[in-house]
């Protein structure tokens, strides 16, 4: 084997670990989601998202609104008023449902995988 085709073998078997270690990556621990509160709901009402997901909730009503977890899972925001933000990290695996404790028929859930 001459000096060009050990070069060339080398280079594909590289590039072909390369390309596996990218495929197998671990998605970005810093993602966020936005969870938008109007019209009395949350919009979207269910999100999947990975481990170490931010999700932040935004209040676009003319009302309060308290994210408040079901359970007890994650820590109650304040009473949003308009375009206040609340935010948390799911930090664990699992399915957090959650509702407005001032208007519990708003009801939403976060499945953390």
């Amino acid at each position: 084997m001459n000096r060009s085709m050990v070069c060339v073998a080398w280079m594909a078997l590289y590039s072909a670990m390369c390309t596996c270690s990218a495929a197998g990556a671990a998605p970005a621990k810093d993602a966020s989601y936005a969870v938008g509160i109007q019209n009395f709901a949350f919009v979207p009402k269910t999100i999947t998202v990975p481990i170490g997901t931010r999700v932040v909730w935004t209040n676009r009503d003319e009302e309060p609104h308290v994210v408040t977890s079901a359970g007890a899972m994650f820590p109650s925001s304040k009473a949003l008023d308009t375009g206040d933000r609340y935010a948390f990290t799911f930090s664990k695996p699992g399915t957090y449902t959650y509702y407005c404790s001032i208007h519990p028929m708003m009801v939403g859930t976060i499945i953390v995988q």
